[in-house]
């Protein structure tokens, strides 16, 4: 048997969390911790007697390893409350179940400031700690020939400028705005990734599909991309138009693969995202900063140096060294006890 300290990652990333952010961190920490060297660690586990359980989302499937772990139970807050608003029908009776089921946790990870700040407010007494989002760095990163290939498969001439948005479809993430913007710019091309992975419960899904069948034959909605390295890679300026979000995932791996981008002007995202090329309050906004191509020059040539401390091996190791200190904590109070 392995002394290494041993760490189970909980994560639905079937069904509704397949194609969602925190299925996505979740996988890539696993990657990440595996890559260390310095511990056990297994994803989606039917052992539940490893040191640490690290759970990343709320379905029955994970709920039922929380209860069976015998270790350290330790949640990530990649979906609170305040970020159901806009995203999910019915998120008043959704929200209700995030306190009785944070509250069984030992440990609760937070991601940003604000994020902290929700748990607090719900748990006044659960120990958090601050841990940022993550990106892989080595798969995200310029390439020209998938740059080629991408913009060749959906028709791009190297005169177009492709916006790309990659998030739910949902009016949290601005796809309003993203195709009110689209029809004011008709020589720009547009690129949504992204879908309902909530499916019926995603917010205003029919008016929204309601209204893509209007949108102009600049803007595209590809559906499932199968290597979405080549669509950072092929696109020339990231807009990320969300009303609400944490540390977006979509932003670093746009950042990491060299892209300007123009995002809404979120708390904490200039402190964060350093290398954005603006953020703005309006959409109305867009159009000038789009114009303005010195700065997107710029924005570009400092993208990629700004999440370099969100690699993933770099965040990896700052989990590895969380679970080390709450492992001690959790044997010497059962020594205590016995």
């Amino acid at each position: 048997m392995s002394d290494k300290l041993s760490v189970n990652i909980r994560v639905e990333n079937f069904g509704p969390f397949k194609y969602v952010g925190c299925g996505t961190v979740a996988m890539m920490l696993y990657e990440g911790l595996s890559g260390l060297g310095t511990l056990d660690v297994e994803m989606n586990s039917r052992r539940h007697d490893q040191d640490v359980t690290h759970v990343h989302t709320l379905g029955p499937a994970a709920y039922y390893t929380k209860v069976r772990a015998k270790g350290v139970k330790i949640l990530t807050a990649h979906s609170t409350p305040s970020l159901n608003v806009n995203n999910l029908a019915g998120a008043s009776l959704i929200n209700r179940m995030y306190k009785p089921l944070y509250g069984t946790y030992d440990h609760i990870i937070t991601i940003t400031a604000d994020n902290e700040r929700e748990i607090k407010e719900m748990l006044p007494d659960m120990p958090t700690t601050r841990i940022p989002s993550c990106v892989n760095m080595d798969k995200y990163r310029p390439d020209a020939e998938k740059r080629r290939a991408f913009r060749e498969k959906y028709g791009f001439s190297d005169e177009d400028t492709v916006i790309l948005q990659v998030a739910q479809q949902t009016p949290r993430k601005g796809i309003y705005d993203f195709l009110d913007l689209a029809d004011r710019l008709p020589d720009y091309k547009f690129m949504w990734i992204g879908g309902f992975p909530y499916g019926p419960i995603s917010e205003d899904r029919k008016a929204v599909e309601e209204r893509k069948k209007k949108a102009g034959k600049n803007v595209i909605f590809p559906g499932f991309v199968p290597d979405i390295t080549g669509a950072y890679a092929g696109a020339d300026v990231f807009l990320f138009p969300s009303y609400g979000d944490l540390m977006s995932i979509s932003i670093l791996e746009a950042l990491s693969s060299g892209l300007p981008v123009l995002s809404r002007n979120l708390k904490e995202y200039k402190e964060l995202f350093p290398g954005v090329a603006a953020l703005f309050e309006d959409i109305s906004e867009v159009p000038d900063l789009l114009r303005d191509e010195e700065n997107l020059r710029k924005a570009a040539a400092r993208a990629r140096p700004s999440v370099e401390p969100y690699d993933i091996r770099k965040v990896a190791q700052m989990h590895a060294d969380l679970y080390a200190r709450l492992s001690d904590e959790h044997k010497r109070k059962q020594a205590d006890h016995s």
